[in-house]
């Protein structure tokens, strides 16, 4: 009983914290310069930070357990594509390198704990 307490624990925790990651993202974009560039990453960074949380969230209301599974796939791969995408902007020199520092670090920590629950998931028979 205490391991799926916690686990449900675990699991709430990691979708706030994708949530909240996504507001951080929109906060960071809105004050991007109004540049065509910045609105091109800002739109396509947005759309993959947003996508994370919401792919967890599409998972827990799943059919079966391989479209669980597929749900948690595709949330990593939204985690994979913003860095891309947050690391374009601090390279372009749309936002200074201190601004993308607690994001990724962040979003380090959430795609590692995606990719273990992905490992986990591919281990068992689906």
């Amino acid at each position: 009983m205490i391991s799926q307490n916690y686990n449900s624990k675990f699991k709430s925790d990691l979708r706030q914290r994708c949530f909240q990651f996504g507001l951080e993202v929109i906060r960071l974009t809105d004050k991007l310069p109004q540049k065509r560039s910045a609105w091109v990453i800002s739109d396509q960074v947005i759309r993959s930070s947003c996508s994370i949380g919401a792919n967890l969230v599409e998972a827990k209301g799943s059919s079966s357990r391989l479209e669980f599974k597929k749900f948690y796939e595709i949330s990593l791969k939204s985690a994979n594509e913003s860095k891309y995408w947050i690391e374009l902007l601090r390279e372009a020199g749309l936002v200074p390198a201190k601004s993308t520092d607690a994001l990724l670090s962040e979003l380090q920590e959430i795609t590692s704990m995606i990719a273990s629950g992905v490992i986990k998931l591919k281990s068992k028979n689906f």
